[in-house]
């Protein structure tokens, strides 16, 4: 059964075609039931009568509903927020000017520490310095370029068996 569009006012309409029917039928069955030896006139089953439309909250109601459940959802917040603002809650810890300048003195120290071991040249140190010789400086060499890429081959070898390289041009 191919579906249409089926607007509110149509699934209305066939409800209560439906409906009728339904009271339709129910009667019809009621007065089979009565022809019966010693059956009963009544039907088995009332028929459902449509209830009517629902009610409508006003206005006012559902702004006092919204606020009473906003002020339980503020209340449970807070009591989820404040214990973990009691545990995170610590004071930053300050660094006072006298901690400040031990730490610049011991650095201080350090560093003048390394930098004597530094200019203190071993004996090791000394014999390598001495058996150097100066090395003049060469000039900068550049890697040679492959053949194979700066060749264009522009004849095919004459047999798959020999392989003929292509010759080189001259720098």
């Amino acid at each position: 059964m191919p579906t249409h569009k089926l607007t509110p006012e149509i699934i209305n309409a066939a409800i209560g075609g439906f409906e009728q029917q339904k009271l339709r039928i129910d009667s019809q069955i009621a007065e089979l039931r009565a022809m019966l030896p010693g059956g009963r006139s009544e039907a088995t089953a009332t028929p459902d009568v449509p209830k009517g439309k629902r009610r409508k909250m006003s206005a006012a109601a559902r702004k006092r509903i919204g606020d009473a459940q906003r002020k339980r959802w503020a209340d449970s917040k807070r009591q989820w927020e404040s214990p973990s603002e009691t545990v995170t809650a610590k004071p930053k810890r300050k660094l006072s000017v006298a901690g400040k300048a031990a730490i610049v003195a011991a650095l201080k120290k350090r560093w003048a520490a390394k930098k004597m071991e530094t200019e203190k040249p071993g004996p090791a140190v000394a014999k390598k310095v001495a058996t150097k010789k100066p090395v003049a400086k060469k000039a900068a060499v550049k890697a040679p370029v492959r053949v194979a890429k700066a060749v264009r081959v522009t004849k095919k070898p004459a047999s798959p068996k020999t392989k003929t390289l292509p010759e080189a041009p001259v720098q």
